[in-house]
């Protein structure tokens, strides 16, 4: 559960899939630069095995700054996720930290729910808990709305995928030093 303290943002549809398929789909973290590469860069796997508890990666998401010409240094924003809890078929937990230094704490959270006649509607929500204000004013200058709005762009694509048939089948980075083979 994401923990009141923290800020969070909510985005949510309907997808006309399974809801089964829709959680094997997102249990693998290498799947989820496919629905958000328009937002998310420098996508990296942490750990060989991207599905399951413990599968994790690395990315930068960019900013909303990142058109202003002062916005260079604060155009994105290093992002660490680890898969944390599973409950099939219906809730993925994530949690991470971004920021600078990796202060800032991170939650997010899959809920799936059947909805009509095999269709399921899939919830995300994502939240941060800036400690200090440097961070809130970072955040807030990121743009919150921005995040959202890349948030239901990333579930209207991730609806397009899992409904128009097989996702693709392109291969996140992993870690340096081991082979896809092992």
């Amino acid at each position: 559960m994401i923990a009141a303290a923290m800020r969070p943002l909510t985005v949510s549809c309907v997808i006309d899939a399974p809801r089964e398929r829709i959680f094997d789909y997102l249990a693998d973290i290498a799947n989820h630069l496919e629905f958000s590469d328009h937002f998310v860069h420098e996508f990296r796997l942490e750990r060989l095995n991207s599905r399951g508890v413990g599968a994790a990666a690395r990315f930068r998401i960019a900013s909303s700054l990142a058109r202003l010409p002062f916005g260079s240094r604060l155009a994105s924003t290093w992002v660490e996720e680890v898969l944390t809890e599973l409950e099939p078929p219906h809730r993925l937990a994530f949690e991470g930290r971004s920021g600078r230094i990796d202060r800032v704490p991170t939650r997010s959270e899959w809920r799936l729910t059947a909805h009509d006649h095999g269709m399921t509607r899939v919830a995300y929500t994502f939240a941060s808990d800036p400690a200090n204000r440097i961070d809130r004013l970072r955040e807030s200058l990121g743009g919150r709305t921005w995040l959202k709005r890349q948030f239901a762009r990333g579930l209207r694509r991730l609806r397009s995928i899992l409904e128009q048939g097989e996702p693709s089948s392109r291969e996140a980075r992993i870690p340096a030093g081991h082979s896809p083979d092992i």
